[in-house]
């Protein structure tokens, strides 16, 4: 039980970052700290599969993160960001 601790927590990890990603902030962390647990959970012989479907999870949450931290960027270069546009009609431009 105690081997497949790493990979557990890489799985939990990896399972948390998928909707992490919407908030790059928390995504970013919880997929390379599952990354990093799985990897090592591969090293053991118990819970292998877990360490995989942590991978996995991990990878498309780091994925999911990475998308959505560009698309913010672009959002917010051009000027097109929701939140930003209402509250500045909201509050006014000059303050």
């Amino acid at each position: 039980m105690v081997s497949k601790v790493k990979s557990l927590a890489g799985l939990v990890l990896g399972i948390l970052s998928i909707p992490g990603a919407i908030i790059p902030l928390f995504g970013f962390p919880l997929s390379i700290i599952g990354i990093i647990f799985s990897a090592k959970g591969m090293k053991q012989s118990e819970g292998y599969g877990l360490a995989i479907a942590g991978l996995t999870c991990s990878i498309i949450g780091l994925l999911l993160t990475t998308a959505n931290s560009i698309w913010g960027a672009y959002l917010g270069s051009m000027g097109k960001n929701p939140v930003i546009n209402r509250l500045s009609s909201y509050y006014g431009n000059g303050g």
